[in-house]
C-alpha cells in the first residue's frame, strides 16, 4: 500500500456551477473520473449560499460538518429533515435525494464521501485517541484538529491527510494531544466490484 499524502491548502477549489460555493477534491477513484464515472470520491465543500445539492442517483453520501454553523438538509417530501450543526457528526443519505441545503449561520466546511451504491461502501468514523485502523480496500485519513502520526512514521497537521486505492492492512493512528480529531474513511468493495 502507498499513502499518498496531501495538505488541503493546496488542493485548488472549483467553484459550483450555481455559485454557491466551492469544492477540493482529496481523492477519486479511479485518478481523473469523472463525476458520473468514479468508484468513490472524498472532497471538501465551502457553502456560502443556500441552494440544492446536485442529484448523484446510485451514490451513497456521507457528509460530515467541519467548520461553521452547518446547514439544515431538507427535501420537500421531508422524508429528509436533519440540521447538520454538530462538528464532527456524520449523516448519510442517498445521493439521488432532492436535497436543499439552507445554511444555519454563515459560511460553513463540510468533509464529503461518496461511493457507487453497486460497487463500493464506506465508513467514516472520527477519531480523538489512538487507534488501529482495520484492514480496507481503500481509504482515506483527514486530520481536523491538532496532529497524529500514521505508523508512528508519518506526521500530519490539520488540513492534511492521506489516502490509498488498494488493499491495505492495519495502520496505527495516535494525535499528539487530548484535542485532536482525525476522520478516518474506509471503502470496502462488494463482491462483484470491478477492480
Amino acid at each position: 500500500m502507498t499513502l499518498q499524502f496531501f495538505d488541503t491548502a493546496a488542493v485548488a477549489a472549483t467553484p459550483w456551477r450555481n455559485g454557491g460555493g466551492t469544492t477540493r477534491e482529496l481523492a477519486c477513484f479511479p485518478a481523473g473520473a469523472a463525476m458520473d464515472s468514479f468508484a468513490w470520491r472524498v472532497s471538501i465543500a465551502d457553502i456560502r449560499a443556500a441552494g440544492p445539492f446536485s442529484a448523484f442517483p446510485g451514490i451513497d453520501r456521507i457528509i460530515t460538518l467541519l467548520d461553521g454553523d452547518g446547514v439544515r438538509l431538507h427535501t420537500g417530501d421531508g422524508r429528509i429533515d436533519h440540521r447538520l450543526d454538530t462538528p464532527l457528526a456524520p449523516f448519510a443519505f442517498p445521493g439521488e435525494a432532492d436535497i436543499h441545503a439552507a445554511l444555519i449561520g454563515g459560511d460553513t466546511r463540510d468533509f464529503n464521501v461518496m461511493t457507487r451504491r453497486q460497487d463500493w461502501q464506506a465508513q467514516v468514523d472520527i477519531l480523538r485517541g489512538a487507534s488501529t485502523l482495520p484492514a480496507s480496500d481503500g481509504g482515506l485519513l483527514y486530520v481536523s484538529r491538532g496532529s497524529w502520526t500514521v505508523d508512528g512514521a508519518h506526521a500530519l497537521a490539520a488540513g492534511q491527510g492521506g489516502y490509498w486505492t488498494t488493499a491495505a492492512g492495519s495502520m496505527a493512528l495516535a494525535p499528539a494531544g487530548p484535542e485532536a480529531a482525525l476522520i478516518a474513511v474506509r471503502l470496502s468493495r462488494r463482491a462483484g466490484a470491478p477492480a
